[in-house]
């Protein structure tokens, strides 16, 4: 891969730019970019009104309605997919094959076999095949980390992880299209996955998956989300994840994720963490705290700094393709009613 000489050199645009007029999403990608040195160039969205919004947020930028015309006629080097799911995986292989080094929001793509065409194009051209994992440095998590590998814990034996959609009909959005989303897990699932994957340290080894249909019918019918799905892994280090999204759920704040060791527990939410400890048998001791500031702008600037520099890439297409890996197995393994094995450890 050839080094750009300065990260203004780096050239950088998005395809889609939010759901809606007003969103933050297309300008969220465009200003961390920016803020790693690199340059706006274009934007690429089907709907007018908001191509008027990316022109008024990044005064001078090319704006497209069609992805094959901003290929060709721009200078863009580095392109962020923040469209539908089920089209991460075709618009990408599309800027690739065209020479464009890729980001694709989260979840990278939808199966397994999609990511492998992905990495391998990717690896092919020399290019960077990335996702948009900028949970990665949650405040939340680098402060779970920070407990779990000091041992307050003890060993972790299992971890339990669960989003509160409550009890609620899905919205009619594209999200809640079994094709076009992946399913409930995908959405907020590849980030909980993705911050298991750093608690647990380890090989997969196998997925079962588990969900429930048709309670909730949205506007998608036959191809709507399960009402309930959940998501079980175990681990060569023999951690087990276990992960649950749910439309019938009754808990309206429950904690997102709990890591249970043989000494204690640790837990957080939105709002802060929780750990209870046993430092002898028949004693216990609670202690909790705020989850300190995110740090998101270490995704674009890792990636910049990979151009310019060479430094090492943090969210590899192959680190971006394991949570998938989960997802996709869990949804087949629902199917079939059976375990799986994982292929991508």
């Amino acid at each position: 891969m050839s080094l750009f000489k300065k990260p203004s050199d780096i050239k950088v645009g998005c395809i889609g730019y939010g759901a809606t007029a007003n969103s933050i999403m297309g300008r969220l990608h465009l200003q961390g970019m920016q803020k790693a040195g690199m340059t706006p160039a274009a934007v690429c969205e089907i709907t007018p009104e908001r191509l008027k919004v990316a022109e008024q947020e990044f005064p001078g930028i090319k704006t497209f309605t069609n992805v094959a015309d901003m290929l060709k006629n721009s200078d863009v080097n580095l392109l962020a997919i923040i469209t539908p799911h089920n089209t991460h995986a075709p618009l990408a292989l599309q800027c690739l094959k065209a020479g464009r080094h890729v980001v694709c929001e989260k979840p990278m793509a939808i199966t397994t076999a999609e990511c492998d065409k992905l990495i391998a194009e990717a690896a092919k051209r020399k290019l960077v095949i990335s996702t948009y994992h900028n949970r990665h440095w949650d405040g939340q998590i680098t402060e779970t980390l920070k407990h779990v590998e000091a041992g307050e814990i003890g060993k972790v034996v299992r971890i339990e992880a669960r989003f509160p959609y409550g009890y609620c009909k899905p919205g009619d959005s594209w999200r809640s299209s079994k094709s076009k989303s992946g399913g409930i897990l995908y959405d907020w699932g590849v980030h909980i996955i993705e911050w298991a994957l750093q608690i647990a340290k380890s090989d997969i080894t196998e997925v079962s998956g588990y969900a429930h249909y048709g309670f909730w019918e949205t506007a998608w019918k036959d191809d709507s989300n399960e009402d309930e799905a959940t998501a079980v892994v175990r681990f060569k280090n023999g951690i087990v994840l276990t992960l649950r999204l749910s439309h019938l759920d009754c808990h309206e704040k429950p904690d997102i994720l709990n890591v249970i060791g043989t000494k204690g527990q640790y837990s957080f939410d939105w709002m802060g963490w929780y750990l209870t400890t046993h430092p002898v048998l028949g004693e216990t001791k609670i202690f909790k705290g705020k989850n300190p500031p995110d740090d998101h702008p270490q995704y674009y600037q890792n990636i910049c700094d990979h151009l310019v520099k060479g430094t090492p890439l943090v969210i590899t297409g192959e680190y971006a393709r394991r949570p998938i890996h989960i997802l996709d197995l869990a949804s087949k393994s629902a199917k079939l009613g059976k375990a799986l094995p994982a292929k991508y450890k």
